[in-house]
């Protein structure tokens, strides 16, 4: 067992301290500061060896007595197994509603089907895992990114029991941030949602002018325009900032990556991660990724 600790400020390393020194077989990660939930699961996955590796959180909602059930399908041959949440106990009717309509939306625009109902509790392969490693980008989706791999994924069903401890962080604008993250990580649907609105607003503009000309020129009825060409303008500056918005996004995005910073930075890990890392670690640019 890998535990990740990402910058936590109460007393979660003192335990995997000591969980470490009682149990061999208890490896720990800690963050230099808090680096987000993507990150910490990356990190775990970079360190993990093994024929498979299964991802579960540490707040006893995702019960590990389903471990087993993951581990029977991925002895059929599955490479992805990933937990579908069936019922879900202790969170309000808000929060799953917008879970609901989060996983909706993101596998409506997502380039590549992205299972609904899931979290990050699942199985993967060691060839999976393989395939992650090699995905470094920085605005990171575990979820999007282990879909996008392929293989041969399926499902196990469970209830999921209300948190053990402590309040979720993910709250609504946590949860639209990540959103967005997942739309401009895995789709261009929104560049061409952008690209439309741009030939509908110029096809919109001739029609209108040109029934202007008509009636100005060949009907001689009077136009006054004022009211008309005030909506237009706000119109179109309206869809420009859209579509500025959405490229924006794009470049910032490109920009975070054109950084090359490190995902993650380690403050103190178990002694035998620091084996496992040199196996773990993604392949340098200069290597043959074959």
């Amino acid at each position: 067992m890998i535990f990740v600790d990402d910058g936590s400020k109460d007393g979660s390393l003192e335990i995997m301290r000591r969980l470490a020194a009682q149990h061999d077989n208890v490896k720990y990660l800690s963050f230099s500061r808090n680096f987000g939930h993507e990150m910490a699961t990356t990190a775990g996955l970079d360190h993990a060896s093994g024929d498979a590796v299964v991802i579960i959180d540490a707040d006893l909602q995702d019960p590990p007595e389903v471990i087993p059930d993951l581990v029977a399908k991925w002895r059929e041959g599955f490479q992805v197994v990933y937990a579908r949440r069936r019922r879900r106990q202790g969170e309000s009717p808000i929060k799953l509603l917008l879970s609901w309509l989060f996983y909706r939306l993101i596998n409506t625009l997502s380039d590549c089907p992205i299972p609904v109902d899931t979290g990050d509790f699942r199985l993967m392969d060691q060839c999976v895992v393989a395939a992650f490693r090699r995905c470094r980008e920085r605005n990171r989706f575990v979820r999007g990114l282990v879909a996008w791999t392929g293989f041969r994924q399926t499902a196990v069903e469970y209830d999921r029991a209300a948190r053990h401890a402590g309040q979720t962080n993910y709250g609504f604008f946590k949860l639209l941030h990540l959103a967005f993250d997942v739309i401009t990580g895995f789709s261009s649907v929104p560049l061409r949602i952008g690209i439309v609105l741009g030939l509908v607003v110029c096809l919109g503009a001739v029609v209108m002018a040109a029934v202007v000309l008509v009636q100005k020129l060949i009907w001689g009825i009077p136009t006054p325009g004022y009211a008309l060409l005030a909506t237009g303008l706000f119109f179109l500056g309206g869809v420009q900032l859209l579509v500025m918005g959405l490229i924006g996004l794009y470049v910032g995005r490109l920009y975070n990556q054109a950084q090359e910073r490190p995902l993650y930075l380690v403050r103190e890990k178990s002694e035998v991660l620091a084996d496992l890392w040199t196996t773990a670690a993604p392949p340098a640019k200069d290597q043959d990724h074959a």
